[in-house]
């Protein structure tokens, strides 16, 4: 009998390969071994809860009986304390007419490039970056891939998007980027946005504009001296043409709690919101009041943040000196300074090496697979987010850390690198 045959779309989509690891370190963990696992992008709940208050609003939200359908658009509250809150903390002007409320950023995401994407379009997008290799492949896009280099902190440069833009329908980025936590410098982003508004100045009336899709949902978490920036604060003309993708997943440990929010022209955004309707991405109508409520609490949000922030950037830190310290003593590992989000850059470089069995490291996936076995320690490498496969660059994520093992983590890596030659 031969195979079900199911759609071009169904037949050729890519499974998702830190699903794939994340399946091989679960096994480990169930035969007794204990793995050090930070791959996911996630938090452990146990070590970085909701806010206590937006958990006792969501609760009260439930008992006052808001479990209907929410309005398509997102709840009218909801909108407004979101654009309160994005004026207050960003000075970015929107109205609620102009945002979106979803089911966290991926419906979000999904419906921008639903609404802006033909079959054939252009979608400029830089490697490493989360999931837009899937995304143009939903719409059967063109894929333009950038690949982003250590130089720039695996950021995209304007140099390196501008030979492409021609006939290109949408850019897609995220600062902080997803998965190095490293952000956009200003000046960068400035090159960026003139770049657009200067190729949109080009196009006629009724040709499709040259959007940017500006995935901020880890902005809320920088550190040290690092600035978040956006393209609509830097060049207010970028209002016309970029859809924002926001919300409260990662700026209050709250993945699975599922309120995103969307902001762009209003055109664009009714689109997405109709694309929404007929999936049924709704965030759920109490935890559309709970956060509208939460967001609204100012001495509330500015306790969380500094707490939170405080426990991410030590985390961050001290495995960064760990790795550094590492290099200092001539193993072949580096680490990029800490900016944003949850995420360290570092580098395990054994393609090569040998084993104290003489067993020879062949590739980066043999890299991968050695530091899990002999370190106990899980990673993603760079070539599972579109980067070259043999990439020696990995996101460490540290929102299933805690404190206590990262002397252990870094002395398990010193052991297990001791043993290669």
């Amino acid at each position: 009998m031969g195979s079900l045959k199911l759609s071009r779309l169904a037949e050729t989509l890519i499974g998702s390969e830190i699903v794939r690891l994340g399946a091989a370190v679960k096994e480990k963990i169930k035969n007794g071994d204990h793995i050090y696992n930070y791959t996911i992008g996630d938090f452990d709940s146990s070590v970085f809860p909701i806010p206590a208050q937006l958990q006792q609003e969501i609760v009260e939200a439930y008992k006052s009986g808001y479990t209907t359908y929410p309005a398509s658009e997102g709840e009218p509250d909801l909108r407004k304390s979101v654009a309160e809150f994005l004026k207050e903390n960003e000075n970015l002007d929107y109205t609620p007419q102009e945002i979106l409320i979803a089911a966290g950023g991926r419906p979000l995401i999904y419906s921008a490039f639903r609404a802006i994407v033909d079959k054939g379009d252009k979608v400029i997008y830089p490697v490493p970056s989360w999931n837009n290799n899937h995304y143009v492949h939903f719409n059967e896009g063109e894929h333009v891939v950038i690949e982003a280099s250590r130089e720039n902190n695996f950021m995209p440069t304007a140099a390196q998007i501008k030979p492409h833009i021609k006939g290109a329908s949408l850019i897609a980025v995220c600062s902080p980027l997803n998965p190095t936590g490293t952000t956009f410098t200003r000046e960068e982003l400035e090159a960026i946005c003139d770049m657009v508004i200067e190729e949109n100045k080009t196009r006629s009336e009724g040709e499709k504009k040259l959007y940017l899709m500006y995935d901020q949902i880890y902005w809320t978490l920088t550190f040290g001296n690092t600035i978040h920036h956006n393209p609509v604060t830097l060049r207010p003309e970028m209002k016309n043409y970029t859809i924002f993708i926001d919300g409260i997943s990662k700026a209050f440990a709250a993945t699975g709690v599922r309120v995103g929010w969307s902001m762009g022209p209003a055109e664009v955004i009714v689109k997405m919101r109709g694309i929404n309707s007929h999936v049924g991405a709704w965030a759920p109508m109490a935890e559309q009041k709970a956060v509208a409520k939460f967001l609204t609490q100012k001495e509330a949000l500015s306790t969380y943040f500094t707490q939170f922030k405080k426990e991410i950037s030590y985390r961050l830190t001290n495995l960064a000196e760990g790795f550094l310290q590492l290099k200092k003593e001539g193993f072949a590992v580096d680490a990029i300074a800490p900016q944003a989000a949850i995420y360290l850059t570092v580098q395990i470089d054994l393609a090569g090496k040998k084993t104290t069995e003489g067993t020879v490291i062949a590739n980066q996936e043999a890299v991968t697979a050695y530091i899990l076995n002999e370190a106990k320690l899980a990673l993603v490498p760079f070539g599972y987010f579109g980067a070259g496969k043999e990439s020696s660059w990995y996101r460490l994520s540290v929102g299933c850390c805690k404190k206590e093992d990262i002397p252990v983590v870094i002395e398990k890596l010193r052991n297990a690198l001791s043993k290669l030659s």
